[in-house]
């Protein structure tokens, strides 16, 4: 079989079990089991596929029908520009969450000559990772309940060679010292949502990851209510949100003490990010 063909037996099996873009899919597929150029493709997609390897791509293409995200499947996913190494412990770094990064980064930038900066659920680590490495002058620590997904942020770490320290703890529990900046993306689903998401969130990403329990703000309640024993006065707490949470998460802030509150919409228009000061 060429490469040819095989992209197109792969797109149209990828198609039939309501994969969208199954055409883009089957090449990311390809490309990561082959290991090939856009360029080599075109230019030698009438040659036959090596066995081996054909093999492979087929297996992942019925993995990817049966709704794997492609991103565990290809072992990777880019954020802000950086490549992160992602596998069924870790949530799928996501542009929404940019918006979070981009925020801090401007914050630090503009107003912090040194910060230190805690990354609360951290996840892939994709967060910290990113503010360590846009921000020469932070010193992030990031904290994770999930030793699996602390072995996956500590991979990034080093693949994007910036110097995160990694704690095991459930929230703050094992966090000492104060910090200038807490960030985080937290569980904001609310538990009874989680059955009407995307078979490949709902079935594969891991569900601590997301469950918010039953509003979807236990989270930020218990982040916000203990931050105040971990920020410096006039430290910034910045959180992910969802599109309909903003209203919620400003008020626990403000029930809590902080001031400057401001609700910050992604791309889309959605409220995506709030941030206030100690």
């Amino acid at each position: 079989m060429t490469y040819r063909e095989a992209r197109m037996q792969a797109a149209n099996q990828l198609a039939a079990a309501g994969v969208e873009n199954e055409a883009a899919e089957s090449w990311f597929l390809m490309e990561a089991v082959c290991g090939i150029s856009r360029s080599f493709y075109l230019l030698h997609e009438q040659e036959a596929m090596d066995p081996v390897q054909e093999q492979v791509y087929f297996a992942l293409t019925r993995q990817r029908c049966g709704r794997m995200p492609l991103q565990y499947l290809t072992g990777e996913q880019e954020f802000m520009g950086l490549p992160f190494c992602v596998n069924e412990h870790v949530l799928i770094p996501r542009q929404d969450t940019e918006v979070l990064v981009e925020e801090a980064i401007r914050v630090i930038q503009k107003e912090m000559p040194e910060a230190a900066v805690l990354d609360l659920c951290t996840g892939s680590g994709c967060i910290g990772i990113s503010i360590q490495s846009f921000c020469s002058n932070t010193q992030v620590t990031a904290a994770d309940i999930s030793e699996d997904a602390l072995k996956v942020a500590q991979k990034n770490a080093k693949e994007n060679q910036v110097p995160v320290e990694f704690v095991h703890s459930d929230l703050f529990e094992e966090i000492s010292g104060s910090y200038d900046m807490i960030v985080s993306n937290p569980p904001y689903i609310p538990s009874k949502v989680i059955e009407t998401l995307m078979p490949e969130v709902r079935d594969h990403e891991p569900i601590k990851a997301l469950d918010g329990k039953e509003d979807g703000l236990y989270f930020y309640r218990r982040i916000t209510e203990e931050s105040v024993a971990y920020l410096k006065p006039g430290g910034y707490l910045l959180y992910e949100i969802g599109h309909d949470q903003g209203e919620a998460v400003s008020s626990y802030m403000r029930e809590n003490g902080f001031k400057e509150i401001e609700v910050i919409r992604d791309l889309a228009g959605l409220d995506r990010v709030v941030r206030g000061r100690r």
